[in-house]
């Protein structure tokens, strides 16, 4: 298998291939793609290795938006709360919603092909989820169901919790008002980008088997880990964590001497990814904008002066180019997208 490829949790993946969601002649096409490969589930468990999410085309090849949408959703709601490895104990034994939460910054343990970039605000807290299949119909796959997954977790740890929605930046299949209608409403289709947004009051909303000491040790251990993954993790995601570090180091050459490579180095390592700095550094950026101008309490100024636009035109002309909308038209369709996907409660 390939170095650095996005994948998905092995223990999930491997549920997902013995349940109902996968047909038989599908699951033979799995296991035919990992034969080829020399893997199967067993090797994929006993070596902690995620399944790449480039699977899916081979086994689907026809696959489009609206059935990326219906196997995301069908996949998370076969998780379990034993589905995702290392980061399993905690949150079973997490207090609160928002310890749930917290353990999303250490999601590359077990899937790197969806990023959650989690942003508090004064109302509460927004998870934007971006995919980094580059592949547009498996960029949903992965977002659908990470993001119903984020719901079907809250639900079975904390009771359903009405006020967390999840918003999708495309439309609606034309056979997911059955899934929305028994998530209470709590999906929300054609928003301006994908993000679960959760209120002040849900992250507070108590756990059902809280156990505190067991939750401290286990985030310690996913501390060690995690550390250990970051010298193995991609070069796109180290020029990621260096931007989050300080948005203004957003040139190659500081970020290459950060890296302790030439700035040549770093950009072969990059083409070999398939990327370039200019994409990863782009990306960022726009998944940043959009999280903070999600948050009303800022303004359009602070966005463009967190993100190091010493101009605010700058900030603007860049945005439109990423989304096709000013900051401002982005407000006011993400408002009228909230009005009309509120939940009934």
């Amino acid at each position: 298998m390939r170095v650095y490829e996005p994948g998905v949790p092995p223990l999930a993946f491997a549920q997902m291939l013995n349940s109902s969601v996968i047909d038989s002649e599908a699951a033979a096409r799995f296991r035919t793609v990992m034969a080829r490969e020399g893997t199967d589930e067993t090797a994929l468990l006993a070596r902690d290795q995620q399944a790449p999410v480039r699977w899916f085309r081979e086994v689907y090849p026809d696959l489009d938006s609206a059935q990326a949408t219906q196997l995301g959703f069908a996949f998370a709601e076969h998780s379990q709360l034993t589905s995702f490895g290392p980061l399993s104990v905690p949150l079973v034994s997490a207090g609160s919603v928002a310890e749930v939460v917290e353990l999303l910054a250490f999601l590359p343990l077990i899937s790197t092909a969806l990023h959650p970039h989690v942003h508090p605000n004064g109302s509460g807290l927004t998870i934007g989820l971006t995919a980094h299949t580059r592949d547009p119909d498996l960029d949903r796959l992965v977002i659908a169901y990470g993001g119903s997954t984020v719901l079907r977790l809250l639900d079975l740890l904390a009771g359903t919790l009405p006020s967390v929605t999840l918003y999708l930046e495309w439309p609606a299949p034309a056979s997911a008002a059955g899934w929305e209608q028994s998530r209470g409403g709590r999906v929300v289709f054609d928003a301006p980008t994908s993000y679960v947004q959760a209120p002040q009051d849900a992250l507070e909303e108590v756990c059902r088997f809280a156990d505190p000491v067991a939750y401290r040790v286990a985030i310690a251990d996913l501390r060690t880990a995690l550390e250990r993954h970051h010298g193995t993790i991609s070069f796109a995601e180290r020029v990621r964590v260096l931007l989050e570090e300080d948005p203004g180091e957003a040139h190659s050459a500081r970020v290459a001497d950060k890296l302790s490579v030439s700035t040549s180095t770093l950009k072969r390592r990059l083409a070999e990814e398939g990327t370039t700095f200019r994409d990863v550094r782009e990306s960022w950026l726009r998944e940043q904008a959009i999280a903070r101008l999600l948050d009303p309490t800022a303004t359009i100024s602070q966005v463009a002066a967190d993100l190091a636009y010493s101009d605010l035109s700058n900030f603007s002309h860049a945005f439109k180019r990423w989304i096709g909308q000013s900051p401002s038209q982005f407000r006011h369709t993400k408002g009228r997208v909230r009005r009309r996907g509120m939940p009934n409660v």
